[in-house]
């Protein structure tokens, strides 16, 4: 199933299910309960939004190992986690607003993983039941801002700095090898697979609900493989992951006062 959330004109903001028709509209929540209604409408009436809002991103640093290197870094030996706040999230063909507290924004395509029940000191062989399902995101990340700041919030942190999207796929197996691909106007910058990452989908989940509580619609962004680089106002980014589908989103300026 390929949940979405949108904005139409049979009801404001809404999830809904993918079908051949269209979108069928839905009662709820599935991070709770939903009922479907009869409703089915065509993409033309929609609007796609992020298909969820967390309470916290959690995501992870060098879990692949080209993308470590081209970084000049070593492995970590356990994960590596940092959060993104919520107010970074946006949706497809929403704008990426480059900051001009930056002058090195870079792509990175990612595989998302949504949960979907508490999850709390999870064992790894019990992770794939607290997942709801997968969605491609892009971790925006400011590259002069993180390595000036020596750590990593300002620069990940930024509205805007998180698209998710355009669906979430409940059937996917990452371990498959998912492809996952990043595009800028129409060039190929990144291309991997799920099944480099360093740490598995599952041994990141229980090791994040061993430091955090994890909540019904958090979000886990697994890492990025090789071929991060600078995006620019005018660029339209495209992250695909086999599945789920392409994410888009154009990049523009944001003009307002540096931060001090």
């Amino acid at each position: 199933m390929k949940i979405v959330r949108v904005d139409s004109d049979v009801d404001d903001i809404t999830y809904g299910a993918v079908e051949p028709e269209g979108i069928r509209i839905h009662v709820g929540t599935p991070l709770v309960a939903w009922e479907p209604t009869e409703i089915v409408i065509g993409w033309e009436r929609a609007r796609l939004l992020a298909p969820v809002i967390p309470t916290k991103v959690v995501a992870v640093g060098r879990n692949y190992v080209d993308h470590a290197d081209e970084m000049g870094s070593e492995l970590p030996e356990r994960p590596l986690i940092f959060l993104k706040p919520p107010t970074a999230v946006i949706g497809p063909l929403q704008a990426i607003r480059v900051p001009p507290d930056s002058e090195n924004v870079h792509h990175e395509a990612e595989l998302a993983v949504v949960v979907g029940k508490v999850a709390r000191d999870v064992r790894i062989e019990d992770a794939g039941s607290y997942i709801l399902g997968y969605t491609a995101a892009n971790d925006v990340t400011a590259r002069d801002l993180q390595r000036s700041d020596g750590q990593w919030t300002r620069a990940k942190g930024f509205d805007t700095f998180c698209p998710l999207g355009p669906a979430i796929d409940t059937d996917l197996d990452p371990l498959e090898g998912l492809q996952i691909t990043c595009r800028v106007n129409g060039d190929l910058r990144q291309s991997g697979s799920t099944a480099d990452m360093v740490f598995g989908v599952s041994e990141l989940l229980s090791y994040i609900s061993h430091v955090m509580t994890l909540l019904p619609g958090d979000v886990i962004l697994t890492g990025t493989p090789s071929g991060v680089g600078p995006i620019e106002p005018g660029d339209k980014v495209e992250v695909e992951i086999e599945g789920i589908g392409v994410l888009m989103n154009p990049v523009v300026a944001r003009s307002e006062r540096k931060a001090r």
